[in-house]
């Protein structure tokens, strides 16, 4: 049987998702894997939603996850993340950043951002992890590396070697980032 790993990365723009995915996709073809990736990033330069699809196993034929079939859920934002649940299988697993962006809806006014988020995402997929990615960043070094605390967090969860996840690093991220990196990576891993 031909297992596929599927795992949706969701957030808005400029939280760094499109880089976690690149990684993550070098990370699982790495270690051997076939990988296909799919990204979805319309106004995402003036904060809108980008999410990524990242699907790997010894053969894999399509890049979209397909609704109900989400083996992991990586959210960089609380109401992006619970935009997504839908994708997931009622067993997979949420590892979410505990931010809250406010979409224009919220900051019109027109609409209020949901108060309970947490426990919304935990109802319905009950193998939930909330992360507080900044305030673990900052301590790496870079408030800009939560993307990668969180992608240490989920590395937990995969069977990939750690030496494939840091030479993903190393081919991705700037070499200036490449040690703040490497520790933010590191503390999510030990989440």
């Amino acid at each position: 049987m031909n297992s596929v790993t599927n795992i949706l990365l969701v957030g808005v723009g400029g939280q760094g998702i499109l880089l976690a995915s690149e990684i993550l996709a070098e990370s699982v073809m790495l270690a051997g894997f076939d990988v296909k990736k799919s990204e979805i990033h319309g106004m995402s330069q003036r904060g809108g939603s980008v999410v990524s699809h990242v699907r790997y196993g010894r053969e894999v034929f399509s890049p979209t996850v397909p609704e109900g079939e989400g083996d992991i859920l990586f959210g960089f934002e609380l109401l992006e993340t619970a935009r997504y649940l839908p994708l997931m299988k009622p067993e997979g697993k949420v590892i979410a950043n505990d931010l809250k962006i406010q979409p224009s809806a919220v900051l019109s006014g027109q609409l209020s951002y949901p108060d309970n988020l947490p426990e919304l995402i935990r109802s319905r997929v009950p193998d939930f992890l909330l992360v507080d990615g900044q305030k673990l960043a900052l301590q790496a070094g870079n408030p800009r590396a939560a993307n990668t605390v969180l992608l240490g967090a989920v590395s937990k969860g995969l069977d990939i070697p750690q030496e494939c996840w840091f030479a993903a690093l190393e081919k991705m991220v700037p070499a200036k980032a490449l040690e703040i990196n490497r520790k933010a990576f590191r503390m999510g891993r030990e989440l």
